[in-house]
């Protein structure tokens, strides 16, 4: 029996296709669900090697989830330096940092025991 689809998987589609077309790198998923105070359902993570990158991967996940989803962030933050940008979709949160803010914020080590998945391009 094939698994239903529901909006969270397709917005996560959108959103690892926006990330993967700019060449975000080390793009993780973590699954924020069974944890009990979380903020959100998911998180995303990815890096840049520079702020004109990161500002790219931003416009990048924006647009195609305004296409293919026709939703917008509820909030972005951020943008004015491109250190570590943020795009609220409520139950979704997407992270993309400039590799060494990345390094030094180690979101993942901070939500280590969420299940925390390696996201990989499947279009190349």
């Amino acid at each position: 029996m094939k698994k239903k689809s529901d909006g969270a998987d397709v917005l996560l589609g959108s959103v690892l296709k926006g990330i993967f077309e700019k060449k975000g790198q080390n793009v993780l998923k973590i699954d924020l669900r069974k944890l009990e105070n979380r903020i959100a359902d998911y998180f995303i993570i990815c890096h840049a090697s520079s702020g004109t990158q990161v500002s790219a991967i931003c416009d990048s996940v924006d647009d195609t989830v305004r296409k293919e989803v026709l939703e917008k962030p509820l909030h972005v933050e951020g943008l004015d330096n491109c250190f570590w940008v943020l795009l609220d979709y409520g139950n979704l949160i997407v992270h993309v940092f400039l590799e060494e803010y990345r390094n030094f914020y180690s979101l993942e080590s901070l939500w280590a025991d969420a299940a925390i998945e390696a996201m990989e391009d499947k279009m190349q």
